[in-house]
């Protein structure tokens, strides 16, 4: 009867069913198009943190004018809704087309390539979107010749304006932004700015714009070396020559070798941070090895000569084309650069080989070292033929039947945008994700209840091997970890990657702590940079229930749960010991779209060798002493099961 009914619906398609929504009702249907998804803030992806950014990008365009050399950002963090404040002191927007430039699609300066050359905003959205998602938004601006002008808004509607009037006050030249993301059930709900994340945005904003000076909550962020300083800042490892940074018109690079494995590349086009790279960084890191080996004229493996590279380039484009509006990908579109129209793959090119090549030329103390790397990884390459070859034959043929993995329907790295239905505007690549469960009871459960577009699984046997101090002959060796870097398709790099997510789901119990330790050991000793682009997450699954006849709640921590038993009447409590004993059904809602995770991230003083050193090498007395000092006994409480 009711698919009855829905034919007949279908079939009544008339007038009436075409819909004109303007341009505020747009963005908040349809949040997804213009800031990628949602989120309340836990994740460094989400939905908060790219306002924060498109209203900073605004900015950021007017210092690389050579308008204003300050950025004043205000961030209400770890607290429930807080609100953000911007302040730049450059032009300020003109006042007579001020409200439609924070308020109409399409309209700003950046379609004027006189005014924003090689900018980062380019479709008049930016702010636009922050409006129209905002509760409370403020704009305010100060024009040069001493008048001003103000409006607020409550979810992109226009509630009040000053109009243009003498800046009675003498503040500076410049614009003011506020606003307070509309925490509105289907929008971010529950949300809290994390300033960690916040940080690490603004200080790479520092690092491309040499001369910028960004104040943020009680800190200052300011480079002198550009590329340089985001390298000393971000490696994990010692470089074994000091870095090579390079600088022309509208390209800047740098690289160094280290002794970790595989390759670290940090890319940015215009000021955006291309997290997922794109043609300038693969066109980068194809010229870094042609370069080398024709330099040093030898029979040489550009793996060989990539081994353990650190490296970051960033160039400015007039008309990017990146694959969304969230710009972490530089389109594969084959674009021209500035007046001469010369391909950006051509333009990176050229410019890495005249540059590096002269600068190699004058540095022997560098060119030796860099040989004695290349010469080690080749020495390791070897060594490893025969079982690398083998295991290639057994990775092709688990790739049509990988006998750990449930594979999903959609990859990150599918040739084209994938979405869950017309008219969808997420783009499900970026939403993929692959769990590696220990056991079958717990990857049968997530099997059962996962997302089978987006949501893969890959069920480990036990506890894998420590691999710390091992070389990368194990992960040839060792059918599980074969199995998974086949999985992943990460072998040659990231630039393949299967999954924007990987994460790891053990239990809550010591045997499950000590899988995340092997697996964070093995991603950390080969594949690092998996890590450092923040693509290693933890699930976090509920350690307890409780619910009575009329609800049921599920607690995360000793706190929600005491929490809950004090809220619901007559409680019954069940404690999870693992993750195959939560029901398929009931798991659903923790891998939906109320999935809690936690991203394993490194910072600028962890040290990847020193850390699995002191948690997974031989100094056992050393940890010992640190988890008697720092171990905590749970009591049991008399209301739990």
């Amino acid at each position: 009867m009711a698919e009855t009914e829905e034919l007949q619906q279908a079939a009544s398609y008339n007038d009436d069913n075409i819909i004109h929504l303007d341009d505020r009702e747009h963005i908040r249907r349809r949040p997804g198009m213009y800031i990628g998804k949602l989120g309340d803030g836990r994740q460094e992806d989400d939905g908060i943190y790219v306002l924060i950014k498109e209203t900073v990008d605004n900015s950021i365009d007017e210092f690389r004018m050579k308008e204003g050399k300050v950025i004043e950002v205000s961030v209400e963090c770890d607290v429930p809704n807080g609100r953000v404040k911007v302040r730049d002191y450059g032009r300020g927007i003109p006042l007579g087309k001020m409200v439609e430039a924070v308020s109409i699609l399409n309209t700003g300066g950046k379609y004027d390539t006189k005014a924003f050359k090689k900018s980062v905003g380019l479709n008049g959205v930016g702010t636009k979107a922050v409006n129209a998602l905002s509760e409370h938004f403020v704009v305010q601006s100060f024009r040069d010749d001493g008048m001003t002008r103000r409006a607020e808004f409550h979810q992109g509607h226009l509630v009040s304006d000053s109009g243009i009037i003498p800046n009675t006050e003498g503040a500076a030249r410049g614009t003011y932004i506020e606003f307070q993301p509309d925490a509105s059930k289907g929008l971010f709900e529950n949300y809290q700015f994390r300033s960690e994340y916040i940080e690490t945005l603004l200080r790479n904003y520092s690092y491309l714009n040499t001369g910028l000076t960004i104040k943020y909550n009680g800190m200052k962020f300011h480079s002198k070396d550009g590329l340089m300083d985001l390298l000393r800042e971000n490696m994990t490892a010692e470089p074994l020559y000091p870095i090579i940074h390079l600088q022309g018109e509208d390209i800047e690079i740098t690289l160094t070798h280290t002794d970790q494995t595989g390759e670290e590349y940090h890319s940015f086009v215009n000021g955006q941070h291309t997290t997922l790279g794109g043609t300038h960084q693969t066109a980068y890191r194809e010229a870094l090895g042609k370069t080398i080996k024709e330099f040093f004229q030898k029979n040489m493996e550009l793996s060989d000569i990539r081994n353990g590279i650190v490296a970051a380039i960033a160039i400015n484009v007039e008309e990017p084309t990146f694959e969304s509006q969230t710009k972490v990908k530089l389109g594969s579109k084959d674009m021209s650069l500035a007046e001469d129209a010369i391909s950006v793959n051509k333009f990176v090119n050229d410019f890495v080989k005249r540059e590096l090549d002269n600068y190699l030329h004058k540095e022997p103390e560098t060119v030796q070292k860099m040989l004695q790397k290349i010469q080690d990884s080749e020495k390791e390459r070897k060594a490893i033929a025969g079982v690398t070859k083998l295991a290639r034959e057994r990775a092709k043929k688990n790739l049509l039947n990988n006998p750990k993995l449930r594979d999903c329907r959609v990859h990150l790295n599918d040739a084209k945008p994938q979405y869950a239905s017309k008219g969808s505007e997420v783009d499900l690549r970026y939403e993929s994700a692959i769990f590696i469960t220990e056991g079958l009871s717990a990857s049968g459960s997530i099997t059962k209840s996962r997302d089978v577009n987006t949501q893969a699984v890959f069920s480990l046997r036990g506890k894998p091997l420590n691999s710390y101090g091992l070389t990368k002959k194990v992960v040839y060796e060792n059918e599980e970890f074969n199995c998974l870097q086949s999985a992943l398709n990460i072998e040659e790099g990231l630039d393949e990657l299967r999954y924007n997510k990987v994460i790891i789901a053990t239990d809550a119990d010591v045997d499950g702590m000590h899988i995340r330790l092997l697996m964070l050991t093995f991603f950390l000793q080969f594949f690092p940079e998996l890590v450092k682009k923040g693509h290693v997450y933890i699930l976090q699954t509920p350690l307890f229930r409780v619910k009575n006849k009329q609800e049921i709640r599920y607690c995360y921590s000793e706190e929600e749960r005491v929490k809950a038993i004090a809220e619901v009447k007559n409680p019954e409590i069940t404690r999870f010991k693992g993750l195959g004993e939560i029901d398929p059904s009931e798991f659903s809602g923790f891998i939906g779209k109320d999935i809690r995770l936690d991203q394993v991230s490194l910072r600028k003083e962890d040290s990847v060798s020193g850390l699995l050193n002191f948690y997974m090498g031989k100094n056992t007395a050393e940890r010992q002493q640190f988890i008697i000092e720092n171990l905590v006994i749970e009591q049991d409480d008399a209301d739990s099961e």
